[in-house]
């Protein structure tokens, strides 16, 4: 198996693959199982009517009569959200509806996000699939923290912020002496990555929401926006943890959506408090200050020693009384409308950071030992083979 270094390079180097010219994509009809067919547009929510105008013959592949080429095959997975591979599973993967998963939040509230935030939830479905994939149906992390840490609503929150940083292993001073948000963004992603959570990033274009995570028994994941402060998609972290741990899915929204009444509420409360608690500890936190006034300056102080938004300190002050909730309001968002400022970059290594390392690593090794293609390679890793299209019959 190549090593990690391989694997941030690979990406990029690959581009030769990609690029191949249109006549080296086979034009031959391919044996997809109809069943699946249906399955994947209906757990996208469209009609055949709505995917007829790219693939007129989708009807025809429902009823397994004829199959699409590559590249329609392609296309239709990436509008669906769906692996390619999945399309030659022989039954519907047994998995339920990503909205099941969503315990704390009601039907309208669901039904009610925008399309990109919709799409995303598809696509972390698929992610979810292509591990399952990738390995064999089976997490390869010798602990899973969801598996082994059991929390419920009466939890006191400070035990459960110990419990979790001592299965995690990282020492508050540790945390304390890492340079700097992105480090400590890094660190975490890699602590949660060895209690078998896999963490992804994607650029939301839905400012107000900025992450959200899936429930799994083999394989949690957590989505955060990349678009967020650094400091924020931290936080985002271990609030969705703590809905995993719940063992339900859910979302992390600046502006919060409404929770169904009663534990869901009471869930959504817990999640936010676990954050604040695990990654700034009252304790702690109380300590620190050694009496500085509740000013903006002070959070910025003990939101550097801490790495964490100064957002979560000034909600500190605001909870004990020390300043008002306009006070608190106006701060925040103001906090929360700074984007952070990025060069761009290339598109691979765009992925790299999206995707993770170890995701990557995972996936090119099963490249190179030949348990899958390039274009499966390529669905894996969300990018295209570039040829031209065939989409639509001609």
């Amino acid at each position: 198996m190549r090593n990690l270094k391989a694997a941030e390079v690979a990406i990029s180097d690959w581009c030769p693959i990609l690029t191949r010219e249109p006549h080296a994509m086979p034009k031959e009809t391919l044996p997809i199982t109809p069943a699946i067919v249906r399955w994947a547009r209906e757990r996208a929510g469209f009609s055949l009517e709505e995917l007829a105008a790219d693939f007129n013959k989708i009807a025809e592949w429902e009823r397994g009569e004829g199959g699409p080429t590559y590249p329609q095959l392609e296309t239709l997975a990436g509008k669906l959200k769906v692996p390619v591979a999945v399309f030659f599973f022989p039954t519907p993967p047994q998995t339920p509806p990503v909205e099941e998963t969503f315990r704390t939040l009601p039907d309208a509230a669901l039904a009610s996000l925008p399309s990109r935030m919709k799409m995303l939830l598809r696509k972390a479905k698929a992610m979810q699939l292509n591990l399952v994939e990738l390995h064999s149906g089976r997490n390869p992390s010798e602990r899973l923290i969801t598996r082994e840490v059991h929390i419920t609503s009466a939890t006191p929150i400070a035990s459960m912020a110990e419990h979790v940083r001592a299965y995690l292993g990282v020492a508050l001073h540790e945390q304390q002496r890492w340079a700097n948000p992105e480090t400590a963004l890094k660190n975490w992603r890699e602590a949660l990555q060895s209690v078998g959570i896999y963490v992804f990033k994607d650029a939301f274009k839905a400012p107000n929401f900025s992450g959200f995570c899936l429930t799994d028994p083999q394989f949690p994941i957590i989505y955060v926006n990349n678009s967020c402060a650094k400091t924020r998609q931290i936080f985002t972290l271990f609030h969705e943890l703590a809905h995993l741990l719940f063992a339900t899915s859910g979302i992390d929204a600046i502006e919060e959506i409404d929770a169904r009444p009663g534990v869901g509420s009471r869930i959504e409360v817990i999640c936010n408090q676990f954050a604040a608690e695990f990654l700034m500890p009252q304790a702690e936190f109380v300590r620190a200050r050694a009496n500085a006034p509740a000013t903006e300056e002070t959070a910025e102080q003990l939101a550097a020693l801490f790495n964490v938004s100064r957002e979560l300190v000034f909600r500190r002050f605001l909870d004990r009384g020390e300043i008002s909730a306009a006070t608190y309001r106006d701060a925040s968002e103001r906090w929360a409308n700074q984007r952070q400022e990025g060069s761009g970059g290339d598109y691979y290594r765009t992925q790299l950071a999206y995707l993770g390392r170890d995701y990557i690593s995972l996936a090119f090794s099963a490249f190179y030992q030949n348990r899958i293609d390039e274009s499966q390679l390529a669905s894996y890793l969300d990018i295209c083979l570039l040829y031209t299209s065939d989409a639509a019959d001609e």
